[in-house]
């Protein structure tokens, strides 16, 4: 079995948070939330890193952390670009949001020889959730069905006080399988009772706060990249007739469809810890003291790189 490798979507705007939120230090040292990230899926075995990046953000990209990086882990580029469409599709005069993070993993398509992680760029994870999917990945090949893992997250330990959040929440078998993952893109709390919205805060809808959530750090072996393509036609011929400028083709939903078919089994390798990110500016303070707690217990040398 190949190695497996690491992949980290880094190519979103950052529109809530108003600028390069990856970026971003989060520490006096100057390491940003995707050192954390890196530095222990290295500790966990992963010895490749790809970033998903826009084209035009690579140079600032190698100067921020892919060039510091090379003396420690393999580092390659994807890019993810608005025209990279199956033929016959074109984007639409005007969009310019990402197609969303299934179609940025198919954007390492020609990257990628065996099972791989992914995980967003600007959220802390922890290194319990690495070194889980790593050994998941390492133990673990298609068989009749595919066989995927999913870290999840207990649904209040990944809100922000400082607006809503988007989460997949996801409905669990007795046997730790994934059943089905529903994108919710605005979640937070109302009057101190977790809830989602699905008309943009018009009308709010309960949601357990001990709920199952998907943060994005999911284990595929290759065989996830040749479904994406799959149902990419599918996801754009509804896309574009209703939502041309914004419509996004997620992961889960590429998810949804193979359980749906049976196709694929997905493990549930659930997580207590707590989430870190920074969703909205206003985040980052307290992402900065969590990292500096964690400095203090020992979990991190002060300067991860040169001190390993």
């Amino acid at each position: 079995m190949d190695k497996p490798v690491l992949v980290i979507m880094a190519a979103g705007m950052g529109s809530r948070y108003g600028g390069l939120k990856q970026i971003d230090p989060v520490d006096r040292e100057g390491h940003i939330i995707m050192d954390f990230s890196v530095y222990d899926a290295v500790r966990a075995g992963f010895k490749k890193v790809i970033f998903i990046i826009k084209r035009e953000n690579e140079e600032v990209f190698r100067e921020v952390i892919g060039n510091r990086l090379e003396e420690y882990v393999e580092v390659e580029y994807a890019y993810q670009e608005l025209g990279d469409l199956p033929d016959g599709y074109q984007a639409p005069e005007g969009r310019v949001k990402p197609w969303g993070t299934a179609h940025a993993v198919f954007s390492c398509r020609d990257l990628i020889k065996g099972p791989f992680a992914v995980i967003n760029a600007d959220d802390y994870y922890g290194p319990k959730a690495f070194q889980m999917i790593y050994d998941f990945l390492v133990s673990h090949e298609d068989g009749q069905k595919y066989s995927y893992a999913m870290v999840g997250y207990v649904l209040e330990n990944t809100l922000t006080e400082n607006g809503s959040v988007a989460r997949g929440v996801c409905e669990i078998s007795e046997d730790s399988h994934l059943v089905s993952v529903t994108e919710r893109t605005k979640i937070q709390k109302i009057e101190g009772e977790t809830a989602y919205s699905e008309d943009n805060g018009a009308t709010w809808i309960p949601l357990p706060a001990d709920s199952t959530v998907s943060m994005n750090l999911w284990g595929f072996t290759e065989s996830f990249l040749d479904e994406i393509r799959k149902g990419f036609d599918d996801f754009l011929k509804e896309g574009l007739s209703s939502q041309p400028l914004k419509c996004e083709y997620y992961l889960p939903a590429v998810v949804t469809r193979l359980l749906q078919e049976e196709k694929a089994v997905v493990t549930v390798l659930r997580s207590e810890d707590k989430w870190y990110g920074v969703t909205y500016k206003e985040d980052k303070a307290m992402v900065e003291q969590a990292i500096q707690s964690f400095k203090d217990q020992g979990r991190y040398p002060r300067n991860l790189w040169t001190e390993r």
